[in-house]
């Protein structure tokens, strides 16, 4: 990079650079301290205890796998082996949708929700812990506000970004 090229990029501020290292920590500190705390409990990482979350609230706890992956921020591959270890624990199972053949259905068995209400309450406490007990509700607004506009910029169609549900002003 010559001279005049590395002086003409567009360099963070000082404000824009302690944002910037602030959001880059907690990026990359919070999920691997969250996945340590349900691995020692029930050897999964977030991203599943996510796809298990995500399909519980589904009507008839199912999701199209499409639909699982875009709630879960993943590709189907990723989504697939995720699903495949789950079932192989007899947490989820796949079936066609018996609207579309060409539609593959993930669902949460019975004991897969049991295995998610037996960690949800702990894993709660952990993200409200690590995340919600030092913000106020202002933080709170401001945090899933500067969230989606951020992911709105990485992922314009995102589900999340789409939701116009207002955040709970309490």
């Amino acid at each position: 990079m010559s001279d005049t090229e590395f002086s003409s990029v567009p360099w963070l501020s000082p404000d824009e650079r302690r944002a910037w290292l602030a959001l880059y920590a907690v990026a990359t500190r919070l999920n691997p301290t969250l996945d340590a705390e349900l691995s020692k409990r029930a050897r999964i990482t977030l991203f599943d205890y996510h796809v298990l979350a995500m399909t519980s609230e589904a009507p008839e706890r199912a999701l199209p796998m499409s639909e699982l992956a875009a709630r879960s921020n993943a590709s189907l591959s990723r989504l697939s082996h995720v699903v495949k270890k789950l079932e192989g624990r007899g947490w989820m199972e796949r079936s066609q949708s018996p609207d579309d053949a060409r539609v593959t259905m993930a669902a949460l068995t019975d004991e897969g929700m049991a295995a998610l209400a037996s960690l949800a309450p702990d894993h709660v406490r952990s993200v409200r812990d690590l995340v919600f007990d030092g913000l106020d509700a202002r933080d709170v607004s401001d945090l899933e506000r500067i969230g989606r506009r951020i992911l709105g910029r990485l992922e314009p169609g995102n589900s999340i970004v789409e939701d116009n549900t207002p955040a709970d002003p309490s």
